[in-house]
């Protein structure tokens, strides 16, 4: 049973940190996470993500081009869609955890001023050193997205067993176009989501809240016939 427990820790352990400390992550480190990562189960064994990892300077140009382009309110361009909306529980933990990153931000709810603000800093990857961005081939569609969102559940994972902190962000794949072009790739390539990651400020307010999950039996239904 140790194996489970320790399983258990490292995802109790992982949350979305949103304040990071400058300091670089050394590159055998990133490079141990994407060899534990590279485990995880994928469709024919095909193993489609792909990972851009940016560093020094190269994340400092992709930020500040990014935080630029989101704060002149340029139309977002992904290349999945969007969901149309959050219903019922969905939506409902959703707004829980917008209430609960506010307030620990002291952001008013009223404050649409600073709401704003805070989530601009989805685009500066707020403030860490890297941003690996994850993307899969056009051709394989919704079934590459999934097998890749299971590399990002386990590079997550594997970033916390080692102390290092992330953030996977939907926001900073909505300027796709801006992504490909500046990563240098084609549209045979599907950009899905990108992971900041670094090592975490534990003092920022940012980082003290953590959002409830749900229970077993919320999510199990069972069949005996």
């Amino acid at each position: 049973m140790d194996a489970i427990n320790t399983l258990t820790q490292v995802m109790k352990d992982r949350y979305s940190c949103r304040a990071f400390r400058p300091d670089p992550i050394p590159d055998a480190d990133l490079t141990r996470i994407v060899q534990t990562a590279r485990h995880v189960p994928s469709w024919c064994n095909a193993q489609p993500w792909q990972v851009e990892i940016t560093r020094g300077a190269g994340t400092d140009r992709l930020r500040k081009k990014l935080y630029e382009t989101a704060q002149k309110g340029t139309p977002p361009e992904p290349d999945l869609e969007w969901p149309t909306k959050y219903l019922g529980a969905y939506g409902e933990r959703r707004r829980a955890c917008g209430l609960q990153l506010y307030k620990a931000a002291g952001i008013d709810k009223s404050d649409r001023a600073g709401r704003a603000a805070q989530m601009l800093r989805n685009y500066s990857f707020f403030d860490a050193p890297h941003v690996a961005i994850i993307h899969s081939p056009a051709e394989l569609g919704p079934y590459g997205a999934m097998d890749s969102g299971g590399f990002v559940t386990a590079f997550t994972l594997a970033a916390t067993a080692m102390g290092i902190a992330t953030i996977p962000q939907a926001a900073v794949a909505a300027y796709a176009p801006l992504l490909r072009d500046h990563l240098g790739f084609g549209d045979d390539r599907q950009i899905l989501c990108a992971i900041s990651l670094g090592y975490a400020d534990n003092d920022a307010p940012e980082n003290q809240f953590r959002t409830p999950r749900a229970e077993p039996d919320q999510i199990i239904n069972w069949h005996d016939t």
